[in-house]
């Protein structure tokens, strides 16, 4: 009776202990709610607002949808370009000519360029879905870069020498040498700086700046095709690599990659040494994880390429990943390079190497068969630095026969 009141009261003792936390938990969760819900406004403004003071006029508020955080660096980028644009365009809209008719112009360009970065806000704000953030990138970009020529349809006759200026950059980068628009575009940028700008030189710069982009188009297009067609091959090689994998845990002995050394009273497998059984066959000392370990050696043997490849690697101003691309390729390449290597040893392909003594001895084969993808690899690499190369650099013309100088 008595240790029954006191297993009672011990009980009785501990529920109010319990209800104590409870609430603290639940005071403590209420709080930050609160603290999420009404932000304090005491440790300082937000850093997309005016700041709040008195008697200081208060500057426009940004539109929400460019004010919220991104979290990827092209869309911050993006964002920033658009308000420049934007600012630009109300520069233009403050400006009147004296014409009516080219007022109306200018009136329908500007409700263009209002469309036009409408589509770019409406890319950068969209909500991020897996694969797709190159059709967002591209969309926002094409955008930006067709109000940017509306632009220069509108400005001062004062702007033009500046912004020839400019375009000549962009021509001289993404236009071959003998384009005929580069060749005008070089011409009138030299004369505007003396003579000043005649009336066709506005529409000459505007179609040169356009193709420029275009130009800056087929480059990045060329990037984004060789970095998918590289996200896809490691794909297929990947499932490839498993599908290996769950066939020899399945099926062990139709892919066995034991050896028998003359000797030893053990047959060597890539997972460990198995007693030599008088009854048995070669095929009955396979074991289900010999695969998945040698394709696990050559995938180490793979990373260390990859690591003593990043000393090549430089930076992009691309936006799409193409060094990364061709470095993940390395690895499913590594484990199937290995797989396949044990196994040629393994058939006595190689002379001289058709017993393995040991475990770690497979095992050590396996690492350099995964680390020789980088014979196969390696044209990837290059032509990977190839496309990069490419962007901004537009490639000379072919000489013709007659003009090539004759070989010594």
């Amino acid at each position: 009776m008595t240790s029954g009141k006191a297993f009672t009261g011990s009980e009785s003792a501990k529920k109010p202990r319990g209800s104590v936390a409870v609430f603290i938990l639940l005071w403590i969760a209420s709080l930050m709610l609160r603290r999420t819900l009404t932000p304090d406004e005491s440790k300082g403004d937000h850093p997309c607002e005016p700041t709040r003071r008195k008697n200081v006029a208060q500057l426009p508020k940004m539109p929400t949808e460019l004010s919220r955080t991104h979290r990827t660096a092209w869309r911050e980028r993006a964002a920033a370009r658009v308000l420049f644009l934007e600012q630009q365009a109300d520069r233009e809209r403050c400006r009147a000519v004296g014409d009516r008719a080219d007022q109306c112009q200018r009136e329908r360009t500007l409700e263009g360029i209002a469309r036009q970065l409408e589509e770019a806000r409406n890319a950068i704000s969209a909500r991020r879905r897996p694969f797709s953030g190159a059709a967002a990138l591209e969309r926002t970009w094409a955008n930006v870069r067709a109000t940017d020529v509306m632009l220069l349809t509108l400005c001062a006759e004062e702007d033009l020498p500046g912004r020839s200026a400019d375009v000549l950059s962009h021509v001289e980068q993404h236009l071959l040498p003998a384009d005929p628009l580069r060749i005008k575009v070089s011409a009138v940028a030299e004369r505007m700086g003396t003579k000043g700008p005649l009336p066709g030189d506005r529409v000459l710069l505007a179609l040169a700046l356009s193709a420029s982009y275009d130009g800056l188009d087929a480059e990045f297009s060329r990037v984004r095709s060789l970095s998918l067609i590289l996200r896809v091959a490691t794909f297929f090689v990947l499932i490839g690599v498993c599908g290996l994998a769950a066939w020899g845990w399945y099926c062990p002995d139709s892919l066995n990659m034991c050896f028998l050394p003359e000797g030893k009273k053990f047959a060597a497998c890539p997972s460990g040494e198995v007693p030599l059984n008088p009854e048995s066959v070669p095929s009955d000392y396979a074991q289900r994880v010999d695969v998945l370990v040698t394709e696990a050696a050559g995938l180490a043997g793979a990373a260390l390429m990859v690591i003593a490849s990043l000393r090549r690697i430089q930076g992009t101003s691309s936006p799409y990943m193409l060094p990364l691309s061709a470095a993940l390729l390395k690895f499913p390449t590594g484990a199937l390079t290995a797989f396949i290597g044990v196994l040629l040893i393994r058939g006595a392909f190689v002379p001289g190497l058709s017993d393995l003594d040991s475990s770690p001895q497979i095992v050590a084969w396996a690492v350099i068969f995964g680390a020789a993808q980088q014979l196969v690899t390696r044209f990837v690499d290059e032509r990977a630095r190839e496309t990069l190369s490419d962007v901004g650099r537009p490639s000379p013309d072919p000489e013709p026969d007659g003009l090539k100088p004759p070989k010594p």
